[in-house]
């Protein structure tokens, strides 16, 4: 798939999965970009497998919710 094609899978994944509004998953997915996280993935097709969303998707919102200021 292309990288913005994987982009929108893990983003999707993250809504479906975490029952995050797509707002919300958006954010997750445009920080982690910021963030450099998806640069070898820009680099490299063969990274951009629905195998490899899954887990993107799982990382992300783990780290998302670890960075989340506590109330």
């Amino acid at each position: 798939m292309t990288y913005e094609e994987y982009l929108d899978e893990v983003t999707t994944l993250i809504a479906e999965l975490y029952d995050v509004n797509d707002a919300d998953a958006i954010k997750m997915v445009v920080k982690a970009q910021a963030d450099e996280f998806f640069v070898k993935h820009d680099d490299f097709e063969a990274m951009r497998t629905q195998e490899r969303a899954l887990l993107d998707a799982k990382t992300i919102y783990k780290q998302s919710k670890r960075k989340a200021p506590k109330r």
